[in-house]
């Protein structure tokens, strides 16, 4: 590997590490969106005050009335607003993914083709080396058609993906794992890769991982398990427990899972299936913020997800509209970490 083709230094914090601020972006497509459009605004309203009271908030509007609703929407928040031609708001797939580097930040840029060429988003293929440049950290290009939701990270060299999104055909034809695990290790300075096979039918991102396992700490992961024998996904779930319990990290260690039951099945307006998780939390230098859908297992997931971060507050807050776009509060924030201090205690 030459260091051209390398980040230098590079390693890829845990969420939990400090951050410096928190990426968005305000919604504007209303053809899109259809019925859900003001709800999820409203959603992304009560996001940004909870994200507010403990990360510096960066947003992306499309233009000046883009930038005028969401400013009076957010009264009293402090944002700093940018504008920059996007598609869409899913900022964990779009922007930069900010990982540590030889005296500073660097942002990685993984090819974008709209989720396996399912919509032409050709403006979100062309965000990520903008939010770089308002960031002002350099740019580096991996080979891959990949999405930031699709990686997750212990901060210790240890990354969990699906085969099912990475080594899917309609991204990255002809690769086999190794080919992800070198450019993995370019990028991100990871030492191990955990395979998981594959992500929810219903999930038009093919499986990513921030809808099946998330880290809460190095060596230990939280998943979910099916609400019930009528569960959609319980298939799906039970394999994803079986390999994370026979898997290690990258330090040699066995995993220790924490398990939330799943929502089970959260279907739109006209009855079709979501692809609801509770693993799609996003967590700040303060909080813990996850998706509920106004089912019985909301109040149980919250619970147990405060219990794995006991020096945060955890907030559960409705996603349900933000879900009808295709994910929930992972999907639509990017972190920039911090480089000015150490490794946050959970």
């Amino acid at each position: 590997m030459t260091a051209r083709m390398t980040v230098a230094g590079a390693r890829m914090p845990a969420e939990w590490e400090p951050h410096r601020a928190t990426w968005l972006a305000w919604p504007h497509d209303e053809e899109f969106w259809g019925e859900a459009f003001e709800a999820a605004k409203s959603e992304l309203v009560g996001l940004c005050r909870a994200l507010a009271e403990g990360d510096a908030l960066e947003m992306l509007v499309r233009d000046r009335d883009g930038r005028e609703e969401a400013s009076r929407r957010l009264e009293g928040v402090s944002v700093r607003f940018h504008e920059i031609a996007f598609d869409d708001i899913w900022m964990r797939d779009i922007a930069p993914v900010f990982v540590r580097s030889n005296g500073g930040l660097t942002g990685v840029r993984l090819r974008f083709n709209g989720w396996g060429g399912k919509w032409e988003h050709t403006r979100d293929s062309a965000v990520a080396p903008k939010v770089a440049r308002a960031a002002g950290v350099p740019l580096f290009e991996v080979p891959l058609f990949l999405e930031g939701g699709a990686l997750e990270f212990d901060g210790e060299g240890t990354c969990l993906t699906t085969r099912s999104c990475a080594l899917n055909v309609n991204r990255n034809p002809g690769r086999v794992e190794s080919d992800i695990e070198e450019w993995l290790d370019r990028a991100f300075g990871v030492r191990k890769t955990i395979w998981l096979d594959r992500g929810f039918d219903c999930d038009h991102t093919d499986g990513h991982i921030d809808n099946l396992a998330r880290f809460v700490a190095p060596g230990r992961v939280v998943c979910m398990t099916p609400a019930g024998r009528n569960d959609p996904n319980a298939d799906v779930l039970e394999e994803i427990q079986g390999t994370l319990a026979s898997a290690r990290d990258g330090r040699g260690r066995p995993l220790d899972l924490v398990t939330v039951p799943s929502p089970g099945e959260v279907t739109d307006p006209e009855g079709e299936p979501l692809s609801a998780s509770y693993m799609n939390y996003c967590v700040t230098n303060t909080s813990v913020v996850v998706p509920t859908f106004g089912v019985a297992n909301d109040a149980k997931a919250v619970d147990t997800i405060a219990s794995c971060f006991p020096t945060r507050r955890t907030i559960g807050l409705s996603a349900k509209y933000i879900l009808a776009g295709g994910g929930s509060f992972h999907c639509i924030t990017q972190q920039e970490p911090l480089l000015d201090s150490g490794v946050r205690e959970r």
